[in-house]
């Protein structure tokens, strides 16, 4: 008897140390979140931005590499995904506040995910920006987005400039606005 009680006490320490654990993981993932960036992320920063073509729930082919006339912001996200819904009806105040000055394209990660979901996602939302879909996930592998969502901030020359995840409606405006002067 009192060799399980010895064993379950032990259990229980093992199981909270774990618990403990998990939340300081958790925590130390939040705070990166918040600073807006993961570390393969920002090996990218200040590099050309991968070049892809995907064509989008319409069937435009939207391109990205290169410089551009507007800067860009890529936004990989799915329909499963409770921060996706969370940050949906600010992408989308922003990609309608900014439509003259900046490109905005939704890329749905198709390839976790369905057409169908997507388009009740964009639809609930009421997206009017391109939603392109990334049926293989090449595109995904190519960005290196390790979750989602997770949305890269491109310059007119192409160049990655930040790569940041969940925001505030404040921490976008200074984003953009830093995005826009360069």
């Amino acid at each position: 008897m009192l060799k399980r009680n010895l064993i379950v006490c032990l259990l229980i320490i093992a199981l909270a140390g774990f618990a403990v654990y998990e939340h300081m993981s958790v925590s130390s993932a939040k705070e990166s979140t918040a600073a807006g960036f993961d570390e393969p992320a920002t090996e990218q920063l200040q590099k050309p931005a991968p070049s892809f073509t995907l064509k989008s729930l319409d069937g435009t082919s939207y391109t990205v590499g290169g410089p551009r006339e507007k800067p860009l912001i890529v936004n990989f996200w799915a329909s499963w995904c409770d921060p996706c819904h969370q940050e949906a009806p600010d992408l989308k105040k922003i990609a309608d506040q900014y439509k003259n000055d900046l490109d905005f394209y939704a890329v749905n990660v198709t390839k976790g995910d369905t057409e169908k979901n997507a388009k009740d996602f964009v639809k609930q939302y009421d997206f009017k920006m391109p939603v392109l879909m990334d049926m293989d996930g090449k595109v995904s592998e190519q960005y290196r987005v390790l979750f989602i969502p997770t949305t890269y901030l491109i310059d007119r020359d192409g160049t990655i400039r930040e790569v940041v995840h969940v925001l505030t409606p404040q921490q976008w405006e200074k984003k953009i606005k830093a995005l826009l002067k360069k």
